[in-house]
């Protein structure tokens, strides 16, 4: 299994254990869906996390190059249902991040509730530089957490953070030792689940998204447009670049005059 559920005192603990970087591919994306069911059934609060070096660098771009238009929408709307479950179940949900936490993966940490992460961790958006899009979250979701210049900053330039600098900028509620990860994030689960009103913490969960769904609207649009990204030739051609580790061809950019 790429994803394993453990139950612990209340938590359901989601790992992510597919490989070194936990790439989002369909096979993952299913998983995970599976996992925050099956955890939404049976717990009071769900803790995302990893066994191996990294949270999640993203999508699996390899996989992204092949898809056609229909398929790609289909892989979207599996990705979207993680990020629309994790948005609106109503109980607390914590990434414990260490490693790269980039792409996709910054996107699902987003969605949730609290990020903690160690020391190590790495942060960013760096979809522009494979020529992908970041709106599967990001550009909705990321100018709202961290202002709009340094989202767009993140967004255009592809730049990667330390876990420092996101907790800085309030990407990030905690960071900690990495031997302190798991730790912190279940204090952070069991003190609301010991201390807090279900019903006060989901009526609180839905009012704070209903200013951050209006950025949300264009989930459709989003999803459309990516993945007519994915089907073009620049897309491609730095997908290969980018997998054979290749420099990035240099384009022109477009703009109003030309």
């Amino acid at each position: 299994m790429t994803v394993e559920l453990e139950f612990e005192d209340k938590l359901a603990w989601i790992f992510l254990n597919d490989s070194e970087m936990n790439l989002l591919n369909r096979k993952l994306l299913k998983e995970i869906s599976e996992a925050l069911s099956k955890a939404d059934e049976k717990a009071d609060a769900m803790i995302i996390a990893t066994k191996t070096k990294n949270f999640c660098a993203g999508a699996d771009v390899k996989e992204l190059k092949s898809l056609s238009f229909e398929e790609a929408i289909k892989w979207f709307e599996n990705y979207l249902d993680v990020i629309r479950f994790l948005r609106s179940v109503g109980k607390p949900t914590i990434a414990a991040v260490r490693g790269y936490c980039v792409a996709g993966g910054n996107e699902i940490a987003m969605a949730c509730d609290f990020v903690v992460a160690s020391k190590n961790a790495k942060f960013g958006q760096p979809e522009v530089r494979v020529g992908s899009t970041a709106m599967g979250l990001g550009v909705q979701l990321l100018p709202l957490i961290v202002g709009e210049k340094r989202a767009r900053e993140l967004l255009l330039t592809g730049k990667i953070l330390s876990a420092e600098e996101a907790y800085r900028i309030g990407l990030v509620n905690r960071v900690v030792e990495d031997e302190e990860l798991e730790k912190s994030a279940k204090e952070i689960a069991m003190d609301i689940i010991e201390n807090c009103s279900p019903q006060a913490f989901r009526v609180i969960k839905s009012g704070l998204n209903f200013w951050t769904e209006l950025s949300m609207i264009n989930y459709e649009v989003a999803r459309d447009l990516t993945s007519l990204v994915w089907l073009s030739g620049e897309f491609r051609e730095r997908c290969e670049e980018f997998l054979s580790k290749k420099k990035f061809r240099p384009r022109d950019f477009l703009g109003i005059t030309r």
